[in-house]
């Protein structure tokens, strides 16, 4: 490659999970530290980082779309952008990558993108570079600090899974569990809300198997995390995902009953109602013990929403076994959900099992299992029509005076400022929900909440 001029301006593009939502921050962050602007809307950056996300099929073949298209916009403006490949498609097919798209400077997976200021200086003076080495939490101690936050913001505490489901790439992609110390997490926390966050949401892969030790050097787990992030003066909010139900513990079910900004919201994926199904995806839960288990949220917490995870079509499913995840569905009554088709991902047991379901089965599927979670989300806005609520203000709605925020619930809200109001970003207001959606509810302003 010839040697470039240092970008300018660049953009970070992430696909898939929050933790790569993250993970883009970061990279953003430090390229913001080598005195990178952010390209503005609109207008070609001069450096494109692709985060990508290896969980769905043809994940690979919509990387190499993107490569294609951002070389073929860069050279009608006169100018091709450097082309970073990040995330888990990178730490799956790094050599491969450079291969096949000549016009990508660097490859960095998930675990190394610390190292990207490094290797754009590399990118620069004409080398192409791949850096997919897998150290244990290294990245975290060379990202630079946290000075702007939005007021719903992202914390990594976990990486890594241990559970090896036979569907899933992630303990290929992201490496074993591993938790980030206690100490850094307060910190990085405090700094968050310093720069503004109200909410923080705690990520992970399997984030409920965080583990490690406090101030006084006892043992603690996600709970004790909790309590003590709650301690954070500022901080009115506190989330987590993603869970698994092998590692949801008594404490952490005592938490939200007792925890006020432990938000009453739990997302954890089953991904099935069949047994069998479950046992063949290496599932360590059944259907009654996840039943089981959400009760005893439930009781904790009465006003609990729910979420979860589904897949349609796992090899070998059969019809009486899919009315067995819609039946499951039907027992909870979920707030929202998440549903894909299955799809063989290379390197997972369950790429070459017997009984791959044809696609046109898996399409009909879906769309019925869409079609009933879909019922009971619209279910759960409609009783919460009539509550009033503190909803969170994250961003201006499309007319003049409107705000959108999230509820306690994790529901998209939208409401009109009091005449003469002065609604800001980062706002917790109380709000009397009045109309329900599908996706999101209409609200009236009612008094502001201080605290």
């Amino acid at each position: 490659m010839r040697q470039s001029e240092p970008p300018k301006t660049y953009r970070v593009k992430s696909f898939g999970c929050q933790m790569n939502v993250y993970d883009g921050e970061r990279m953003a962050e430090l390229l913001a530290a080598k005195g990178i602007a952010p390209a503005p809307e609109g207008e070609e950056a001069d450096l494109v980082v692709l985060n990508t996300c290896h969980i769905r099929e043809k994940a690979a073949e919509k990387v190499y779309s993107d490569i294609g298209r951002l070389t073929k916009a860069g050279r009608a403006a006169g100018k091709e952008p450097l082309i970073a490949v990040a995330g888990c498609v990178a730490q799956a097919e790094g050599e491969e990558i450079m291969a096949r798209a000549p016009a990508v400077s660097m490859v960095v997976g998930p675990q190394a993108y610390h190292r990207l200021p490094q290797m754009l200086d590399r990118a620069v003076a004409g080398e192409r570079a791949t850096d997919t080495d897998m150290p244990p939490i290294a990245k975290f101690d060379a990202l630079p600090a946290r000075r702007t936050s939005p007021p719903a913001a992202f914390l990594t505490v976990q990486e890594g899974c241990d559970k090896f489901c036979t569907y899933c790439v992630v303990p290929y992609t992201r490496g074993a569990e591993i938790s980030r110390p206690y100490s850094d997490l307060i910190a990085e926390a405090h700094r968050l809300v310093e720069a503004g966050a109200r909410e923080i949401t705690l990520l992970g892969q399997n984030v409920s198997a965080w583990s490690g030790e406090d101030v006084k050097g006892h043992s603690v787990g996600l709970a004790g995390l909790i309590r003590d992030l709650a301690e954070i003066d500022g901080l009115a909010r506190i989330r987590y995902t993603t869970s698994h139900p092998a590692d949801m513990d008594d404490a952490l079910i005592a938490a939200h009953g007792e925890i006020d900004k432990l938000m009453p919201f739990l997302h954890l994926p089953v991904q099935a109602g069949s047994d069998r199904v479950l046992k063949a995806m290496n599932r360590s839960h059944t259907a009654e013990s996840y039943l089981k288990l959400l009760d005893r949220f439930r009781a904790a917490r009465p006003d609990l929403a729910l979420s979860g995870d589904f897949i349609v079509g796992f090899p070998g499913e059969t019809e009486a076994e899919f009315e067995q995840t819609l039946a499951l569905v039907d027992a909870v009554g979920y707030a929202q959900a998440f549903s894909f088709k299955y799809s063989p991902r290379p390197g997972t047991p369950a790429a070459t099992m017997d009984g791959q379901v044809p696609r046109e089965v898996m399409d009909e599927r879906l769309q019925r299992l869409q079609s009933a979670l879909n019922r009971d989300q619209l279910a759960f806005n409609q009783r919460s029509v009539g509550r009033t609520c503190d909803v969170l203000v994250e961003r201006k709605g499309k007319h003049p005076g409107q705000w959108l925020g999230k509820s306690p619930w994790l529901q998209s809200v939208w409401f009109a400022d009091a005449p003469g109001g002065d609604a800001t970003i980062g706002d917790l207001l109380s709000v009397e929900l009045a109309e329900a959606g599908p996706n999101s509810l209409a609200g009236r302003l009612r008094t502001p909440v201080t605290a």
